[in-house]
């Protein structure tokens, strides 16, 4: 009883120890990535390593017969921000700093050197950043530690997830394939589910380094078997981490369903506009509501329940049709409404009811992602698709594809600087982000008069929406 007791002693005041360390280290003033300068006087940072290359020796130049060492990696701390950091020293140093860190660990950094990049150079071998910047540590200046779990604040925690690329600026396995040769050479993103993965595979080369390889074989809705080659120790043990047909992003888990669930019932979810369109009478729709209500209904039934409809007068705040990288339309199978990869001319869906020669017709269809935002918020990622977005836009796919950018950019800024009345449909799905898909019904410029007397006047239906 007494060891007992003198344990739980123990274990409360270590607890205690740990707060106070806690609590001792919130308060350290660290200084956010985008406001690192030249010459600051002892700089301390924080921030989750996202990246990091092997340990690689090279002559030395000072000391002919000998070898100088380096490794680099990249720490990010926030959605927007991230910054390469190298060290160059000797092997024992570089190896050792090497292994105290891995991926995925958040680290703090006092006092880096704070230097401007050379951006062809830096970047031909290092991830392109953001900031126009880049760190070196000193042997002798330069300190980093590894957070302990109770010091780790979550919002870095949640960096390690999400992706520092567009979410929709990526390539399909299928495109891969059929453009290989014209890829040959770049440094592309994909998109895909892992299948599987390998053991790792240890080899020597001719001057007698030692090396190591893992395969990695992924899959998606265009290509049922794809490899990849892992060379790097840091890119391998961060593979074995992964679980097959296991994602993070919300891109990534719309991929993930494709894996887990039944294909016809994502091709349900995925129908075209015009049958969702058909489907509802858009008079019938009277609720209005703030975006602060909307993200605020609550996710029943694990995502079985029943769609509702509202009204939201809002500014379009994000509107990529001028952005030459992202991809606003895409080819739908007209039988089913399953998007049909660029690399082929069928639709791959198992449960596509095809004609008789095995093939459906494709078809172009918009497919945007739109933010919307009024004075309580912003709705990211709501759907903007097939008619509904041509009637939106005023001109159909095929005519907005033949407009100018200046065209294009005309369209864009008529929506970001004027309110529109909404018309949108809620459904909880798993796949959509924050577990709240949002299409919308229709887009119009609102009346401004209308606008002012609905806001200023209604009576908020969230009481309504809260016992939905």
């Amino acid at each position: 009883m007494f060891r007992a007791r003198s344990n739980l002693l123990q274990s409360k005041t270590t607890r205690e120890k740990d707060k106070r360390m806690a609590n001792s280290f919130l308060a350290q003033n660290f200084i956010a990535l985008s406001d690192l300068r030249p010459n600051l006087a002892h700089p301390s940072i924080i921030g989750m390593v996202i990246g990091k290359t092997d340990v690689k020796g090279f002559p030395d130049r000072k000391n002919i017969g000998s070898e100088r060492y380096t490794f680099s990696f990249t720490i990010r701390d926030s959605p927007t921000y991230f910054i390469n950091v190298t060290s160059w020293g000797k092997e024992d140093y570089i190896q050792s700093l090497s292994k105290s860190f891995r991926v995925g660990e958040c680290v703090i950094i006092e006092n880096p050197l704070v230097q401007t990049k050379e951006i062809e150079k830096e970047e031909k071998f290092n991830p392109t950043t953001p900031s126009s910047y880049k760190l070196l540590l000193s042997e002798n200046h330069s300190l980093v530690r590894v957070c302990s779990s109770y010091q780790v604040d979550i919002k870095l925690l949640s960096l390690l997830h999400l992706p520092i690329k567009d979410s929709q600026d990526y390539y399909s396995l299928g495109d891969i394939v059929a453009n290989g040769q014209t890829l040959d050479g770049r440094i592309i993103n994909v998109l895909a589910i892992v299948r599987s993965i390998g053991e790792p595979k240890y080899f020597t080369t001719s001057d007698r380094r030692k090396g190591q390889r893992c395969e990695v074989k992924l899959y998606d809705e265009t290509e049922s078997s794809f490899a990849m080659l892992c060379w790097d120790n840091e890119s391998i043990l961060l593979a074995q981490s992964w679980i097959p047909r296991e994602t993070d992003t919300p891109e990534a888990n719309v991929l993930s369903n494709f894996a887990r669930e039944n294909a016809e019932a994502t091709a349900l979810d995925d129908e075209i506009e015009a049958q969702l369109k058909e489907s509802m009478n858009l008079q019938t729709i009277v609720d209005v509501y703030t975006v602060e209500q909307l993200k605020a209904v609550p996710l029943k039934n694990e995502g079985k329940s029943y769609p509702f409809y509202g009204i939201l007068y809002a500014y379009i705040s994000t509107l990529n049709i001028d952005n030459e990288t992202v991809k606003i339309a895409r080819n739908r199978c007209s039988g089913c409404g399953y998007f049909v990869s660029e690399a082929s001319s069928t639709c791959t869906s198992p449960f596509c009811n095809k004609d008789s020669s095995g093939h459906k017709s494709v078809f172009l269809s918009f497919d945007l992602l739109i933010d919307l935002t009024d004075h309580t918020g912003t709705l990211h990622s709501c759907s903007l698709t097939g008619t509904v977005a041509e009637e939106t836009l005023g001109v159909t796919v095929h005519e907005f594809l033949a407009l100018t950018e200046e065209q294009k950019t005309t369209i864009k800024w008529k929506f970001l600087l004027e309110r529109s009345k909404i018309y949108l449909k809620f459904m909880v799905s798993p796949k959509a982000r924050g577990g709240l898909r949002t299409d919308v019904l229709s887009c119009k410029l609102a009346d401004p008069v209308e606008a002012s007397r609905i806001l200023s006047g209604k009576s908020n239906k969230f009481e309504n929406l809260k016992s939905y």
